[in-house]
């Protein structure tokens, strides 16, 4: 089944500058790891050592993030689309 995972800005440059890649797979673990097997340079960044999904990865099914769903077993519909968001963290704190 295919759907589609739209990768964020920041990614793209592992992805050959793609926003939107067509995988298959029947989970979003399925089509994460057809994403790494595209394109092994992004591999890094969404795995730890370990081989388990960094936790500053967030992916939603739609309007549902997937750490709420049944985590990278979610099922995917053939055309959904999957977003991939890294959180972003840092800056300093302001002073008044």
């Amino acid at each position: 089944m295919a759907a589609t995972l739209l990768i964020p800005t920041a990614l793209r440059a592992f992805t050959e500058g793609q926003g939107k890649v067509s995988l298959e797979g029947s989970t979003v673990g399925e089509l994460v790891a057809a994403l790494a097997t595209r394109y092994p340079d992004i591999q890094q960044h969404l795995y730890d050592d370990a081989g388990e999904l960094r936790a500053f990865i967030n992916l939603y099914v739609g309007d549902t993030n997937i750490k709420h769903s049944g985590g990278l077993a979610t099922p995917i519909n053939p055309g959904d689309e999957v977003l991939l968001v890294p959180a972003i963290a840092g800056g300093s704190e302001a002073t008044l």
